[in-house]
């Protein structure tokens, strides 16, 4: 059923008319023109396509247009700040912490949330936080590494 949807995104306000049930990633790939999000399993199990929505984690794939209706959402491409990228971006090109880049963006909104919730954690606390994120290149450490660098860099504060 088609039925106007009002948003946020990346700090912008956004009012669509689509159906309701259709996936969020593929309204913002689609309709928005928003690419960092991307379709990798479809199912949910590789975080490809995570983006933030108030600043939580969801999976974009599965979750509907409709559920995030009033939510503030977050995709890489909102990350940076005129020009500048965040902290945590710097951290992930400095450590090399992707190799095809085609995870990168849902491991990089996984980690910013990661750090919002917990802006100290441990080697541990990265691993299990970011478990659910899949890099199939095999870059976990170097992401992990990237992880702890920006935690230390932010200093505790995240935006």
């Amino acid at each position: 059923m088609v039925e106007t949807i009002r948003f946020k995104l990346n700090g912008r306000p956004v009012s669509l008319k689509v159906d309701g049930e259709r996936s969020l990633l593929w309204v913002l790939r689609t309709d928005l023109g928003v690419t960092g999000p991307k379709y990798g399993c479809g199912e949910g199990l590789c975080g490809a396509c995570t983006v933030l929505a108030d600043d939580v984690p969801v999976l974009s794939c599965q979750t509907t247009v409709k559920e995030i209706e009033g939510s503030e959402i977050t995709t890489i491409e909102g990350l940076a700040k005129n020009g500048v990228l965040h902290p945590i971006q710097k951290a992930f090109i400095e450590h090399g912490g992707f190799q095809c880049g085609y995870c990168t963006p849902g491991m990089i909104m996984k980690a910013y949330s990661l750090l919002i919730e917990n802006p100290k954690p441990s080697r541990e606390e990265i691993v299990e936080g970011m478990e659910e994120n899949l890099c199939r290149c095999g870059a976990h450490v170097r992401i992990i590494q990237a992880v702890e660098t920006a935690s230390r860099e932010m200093k505790g504060g995240m935006k």
